[in-house]
């Protein structure tokens, strides 16, 4: 069996933390309008004996640059804004800098 959580990244040169199954796939990122916040959504398996890895994201603004390294995942468009939000994956390396500092969050349950 598989499922769908829903992220919350912070738009910052921070980098957004995620502990997700191996085996992981995005399959949407989107501005919330009602919250001011980047969602991201990501298809896990929900086998247990799968083990969890720890990915990083970055969100930038238009313009703004990221490392050569940065993998582009999706752009999410405020609708009542100028703004567009551009989520990249982090791949894992040897050494960080001081402006990716990862920040750990966990998936927002519905109530």
């Amino acid at each position: 069996m598989k499922t769908i959580h829903k992220y919350p990244l912070k738009v910052s040169k921070e980098l957004n933390e995620l502990s997700l199954r191996e085996g992981f796939k995005i399959v949407r990122c989107e501005y919330i309008v009602s919250e001011k916040t980047v969602y991201l959504w990501v298809e896990e398996p929900l086998k247990v004996d799968i083990p969890e890895c720890r990915s990083s994201f970055r969100v930038a603004f238009s313009g703004e640059p990221v490392p050569d390294h940065y993998l582009y995942r999706g752009t999410a468009l405020d609708p009542f804004g100028p703004e567009a939000y551009h989520v990249f994956e982090a791949p894992e390396r040897k050494a960080s800098t001081t402006t990716d500092r990862p920040m750990s969050l966990r998936p927002l349950i519905a109530a």
